[in-house]
């Protein structure tokens, strides 16, 4: 099962640094208050193997199985309790998945491919338990790892990392017992936002992004989008690439319907679950789109994610943090998980690390990482 990557995974640049450690080593800080905690280290090699990591940290790379949903041979779980740190080698799409209470139940697809864990199939033997990940990647060049609320909200994770020389970062992420107040908020929200939340015998599990129940939104948006057609049918819309290279493109809505910029992308008008996922629709990007297009796309999205794009025609330039998801109709869930970050950090979409300058991602990284940490906070208060 693929999960929604943030916009850093689709354009990862490297660092202006020396190559990186072989390795960096891996910590937690666990504070869930639960009576066991693990963790699950994965990802990919640089010559495309699936790795994962063993308790003794170990790499471990799993033949193939014969048939699909084959119980993964070793057991992968990292108990939380023993307070080691773990060397852990370059890989690429990497997740560190978190469990609280028990184990998951790890499997493997003939490649092999690891058959992750899932938040939308209800039989699926993890769907009940609490989990949650964060990812990283970790190449020669830097190690990129971020927390993500892309596509659910559930125990709250934060990320430290101490470097050799560049100093220490980090990302505090949602405090402890955050995930009741945000069911709470979505089910006052009224409509369609308290089906976002998932739940087992009136236990909240975890709150999922509308991307994940687009069905629920349809037409949602298309009042607003309508109004922002409109007006840059009679009004230029510039969007900065941010990029010194490409530069700004100023663009109109045409008869034909499209808003299309003066280099010649074009777009036709997005329905909600485009602007959700940020991945559909004429935000799809696909092999052989120009980097201007790859460009213009994350910035419609988040505007349109922020509903701010029918008031600020400089995109992201004029952006104002304050304004953010201000219209009543806008993504809400975004809305209320940014309320909870303790410094407005943490992806709530795939764009959300669009910026006229403040960071809103949750990321940190680094050319030279000796440590991260990953702590753990408590599922409920």
């Amino acid at each position: 099962m693929a999960l929604t990557s943030p916009f850093w995974a689709r354009g990862l640049t490297p660092a202006a640094a020396a190559a990186t450690p072989e390795t960096f080593r891996l910590s937690f800080d666990d504070k869930s208050g639960a009576e066991t905690a693990f963790a699950y280290v994965t990802g990919t090699t640089p010559d495309g193997k699936l790795v994962l990591l063993k308790a003794d940290g170990t790499p471990y790379h799993p033949a193939s199985p014969a048939k699909e949903m084959t119980p993964l041979p070793e057991d992968c779980a990292i108990p939380l309790s023993s307070g080691k740190q773990f060397p852990v080698p370059r890989m690429a799409g990497a997740r560190i998945y978190v469990s609280t209470g028990e184990k998951l139940d790890l499997f493997l697809n003939p490649g092999p491919s690891l058959v992750h864990p899932s938040f939308l199939n209800s039989g699926d033997a993890n769907y009940r338990k609490n989990w949650t990940f964060c990812e990283f990647t970790f190449n020669d060049a830097q190690l990129f790892a971020n927390i993500s609320y892309v596509d659910f909200v559930a125990t709250p994770l934060g990320l430290r990392l101490t470097t050799t020389s560049s100093g220490e970062q980090s990302v505090p992420g949602l405090p402890a017992g955050s995930l009741d107040p945000i069911c709470a908020e979505l089910k006052a929200q009224g409509g369609s936002w308290g089906e976002l939340i998932q739940a087992d015998g009136g236990r909240n599990l975890r709150a999922v992004s509308p991307h994940h129940r687009a069905d629920r939104f349809q037409g949602y948006l298309d009042g607003y989008i309508d109004q922002v057609w409109k007006k840059y049918a009679g009004q230029d819309l510039i969007v900065d690439s941010q990029n010194p290279g490409l530069g700004k493109f100023t663009g109109r809505v045409g008869g034909d319907g499209k808003l299309t910029f003066g280099n010649g992308e074009s777009f036709g008008k997005p329905v909600t679950a485009d602007v959700w996922s940020c991945d559909s629709g004429p935000f799809a990007i696909r092999d052989g789109d120009s980097d201007a297009r790859k460009s213009i796309i994350p910035r419609l999205a988040a505007a349109l994610n922020r509903t701010t794009l029918l008031d600020n025609p400089n995109q992201p330039t004029g952006e104002d943090p304050a304004k953010f998801y201000r219209n009543d109709v806008t993504n809400h869930y975004a809305r209320i998980v940014h309320a909870k970050l303790p410094d407005n950090r943490g992806y709530a979409f795939p764009y959300d690390d669009v910026s006229p300058g403040p960071d809103f991602s949750g990321a940190v990284q680094a050319g030279d990482p000796e440590v991260l940490t990953v702590t753990v906070n408590a599922l409920r208060a």
